[in-house]
């Protein structure tokens, strides 16, 4: 089987190319009498509908990261991996419900931009640095090369070129049109990749059971490898590191997802562009849904290419006439691009399309927040105070396109990461619980002074740090032998969470002897009232989580 494209499959390409670009430019056109204002470029006018939401916030979220990393770990680890979509269902909701009417109600632009109006500019300025490095150095760099990775392994592409190819068309549309050409583009977006996933999901299976159908495939896979289907690991387990045991359920993963889903600009950014808050939460909702799906997609793959590697019946068939590194443990991230090689002319084209509306649709995502803060959150502050609409929306595009040429420029420097989703994971977990503490306690503890904000996101980091220590055994055969305790990374990001909050707790009652903060939220019960259709979407997500989770505990 060659893995290179057929004309059906550059065809098909071409076309979901052309399209996503010409929505991205329609939406994106001006009216002739009106002036393009902040409000229109970063925040879409705040005129999103809930449908338009959720589909965005599932193509931000769905990308490289997940077809290829969480695919890779589906590989070495198995249906565990899932925790990370399932609870996400969770936390979504709870995003909705207590969160959202808050940040809403304060009419920001951005998330650093609610740190000024709770705690002050000093705390702001230090994170608005801080998440316009990390999505640059981190979260674009990551897309990209993750993306790279999986055009390399189908078409032999050079992986810089196929960087630069996927930043030219995620800047092809998203630099002039702002959120507005992100938003709606990902509706289109997201269609794409789950059709594109489902494709790739059934016909893996397809092989596993030799043509006897993708149900049958899964059956097997579950009845061949059923270490691979158990949601809550064991200690005996050798991935329990990366997913211990019940914490999952209780532990460090809410750390990540309720840093992720509730405090990060490119997921909130959304929310706040809505036509009203119940339609935000009715876009959570419906994004909620769409997550406890994205396994089937995003996880059974790499299951299903665990089996294949395995088989020999396979490997001296079909599998022989497949090209590129036959995924190992020890390289899971080839898991997916090798698949992806199975599908048959017009499919395969569907499936590289499918890829590709998730690597883009992040990586506008990504390019239009780190904007956002740069430009509201340090530029006018400290640039250019007076800076009016046409400025502030070229200082946004600018600041976008200095941000992709910098991750394009870094991004092969990546190579060599084996589950690469794991990774990102474990070392954002330094940086979360400080924030997760900031934020948790601004909303919800009126005592939560300013400088003991500052003080416990910085102490936060050493204590991550010291927490990492100990299980990555950076000072094993020293003195310091022992000092350090050993503990899987969502339990570090777990304990790391609660000392700070203890940390800024003790530090706001010495500085405020007991009296709430100046600046505190005032809160009451009527800002949590949702309508009954959040009600009932709310029950039946949680109700489908259980069921899970009992049929694979």
């Amino acid at each position: 089987m060659n893995s290179s494209l057929e004309t059906l499959d550059y065809l098909i390409f071409i076309s979901y190319g052309i399209i996503i670009l010409t929505v991205g430019l329609w939406v994106s056109r001006k009216k002739k009498s009106k002036e393009r204002t902040a409000e229109d470029y970063f925040l879409a006018g705040k005129s999103l509908p809930w449908w338009a939401i959720g589909a965005s916030l599932i193509a931000a979220n769905i990308s490289a990261e997940q077809f290829i990393g969480m695919s890779g770990s589906g590989f070495a680890i198995g249906l565990a991996m899932a925790s990370y979509e399932w609870m996400a269902a969770l936390t979504l909701i709870i995003v909705a419900k207590f969160f959202l009417p808050i940040f809403i109600r304060n009419k920001i632009f951005t998330i650093p931009g609610f740190v000024e109006k709770r705690f002050g500019t000093s705390l702001k300025t230090i994170l608005a640095v801080f998440w316009v490095a990390l999505y640059i150095f981190v979260n674009l760099t990551s897309v990209l090369y993750l993306g790279s990775l999986a055009i390399h392994t189908l078409l032999g592409v050079p992986v810089f070129h196929a960087i630069a190819g996927l930043a030219l068309f995620a800047a092809a549309y998203s630099l002039y049109g702002g959120l507005s050409a992100v938003a709606w583009t990902d509706v289109i977006q997201v269609v794409v990749l789950i059709i594109g996933g489902i494709i790739t999901s059934f016909i893996a299976l397809d092989h596993v059971s030799h043509g006897e159908g993708a149900l049958t495939g899964l059956l097997q896979i579950k009845k061949e490898i059923p270490g691979h289907f158990h949601m809550i690991l064991d200690r005996s387990n050798p991935q329990f590191e990366n997913l211990p045991g019940i914490s999952v359920l209780i532990g460090g993963l809410w750390v990540a997802n309720l840093y992720y889903w509730g405090f990060n600009q490119y997921i909130i950014q959304r929310n706040l562009a809505a036509k009203s808050l119940r339609e935000s939460q009715r876009g959570m909702i419906f994004a909620g849904f769409l997550k406890l799906f994205i396994p089937l997609i995003v996880v059974i793959p790499g299951i299903a290419a665990y089996v294949l590697v395995n088989d020999p019946v396979f490997l001296s068939g079909t599998g022989s006439e497949l090209s590129g590194v036959i995924p190992t443990l020890e390289q899971a991230d080839k898991a997916y691009p090798w698949l992806l090689q199975l599908l048959p002319t017009g499919l395969r084209g569907v499936a590289i399309a499918a890829l590709t509306a998730a690597i883009v649709s992040s990586l506008a995502s990504m390019l239009n927040s780190t904007s956002t803060i740069f430009t509201m959150d340090i530029y006018l502050p400290y640039i250019h105070k007076e800076a009016g609409n046409k400025e502030i929306v070229n200082v946004g595009r600018l600041s976008s396109l200095v941000a992709l040429i910098i991750a394009v420029s870094i991004a092969p420097a990546l190579g060599n990461l084996d589950q690469a989703f794991q990774y990102i994971q474990e070392y954002t977990g330094i940086v979360s619980p400080g924030i997760l503490a900031v934020f948790l306690l601004g909303l919800f503890w009126k005592r939560a002074s300013n400088k003991a904000a500052i003080w416990g996101a910085i102490f936060s980091v050493p204590v991550a740090l010291y927490l990492k220590a100990g299980a990555k055994g950076w000072f094993d055969d020293t003195l310091f032998e022992g000092f350090f305790p050993v503990m899987a990374f969502m339990n570090q990001m777990g304990v790391a969470t609660i000392v700070t909050i203890l940390f800024i707790m003790l530090l706001s009652h010495i500085q405020n002897k007991g009296d709430n903060d100046a600046k505190a939220i005032k809160l009451n019960r009527n800002m949590f009232r949702t309508d009954h259709f959040f009600n009932i979407s709310a029950v039946i997500i949680m109700l489908i989580m259980v069921v899970l989770y009992v049929l694979f505990w």
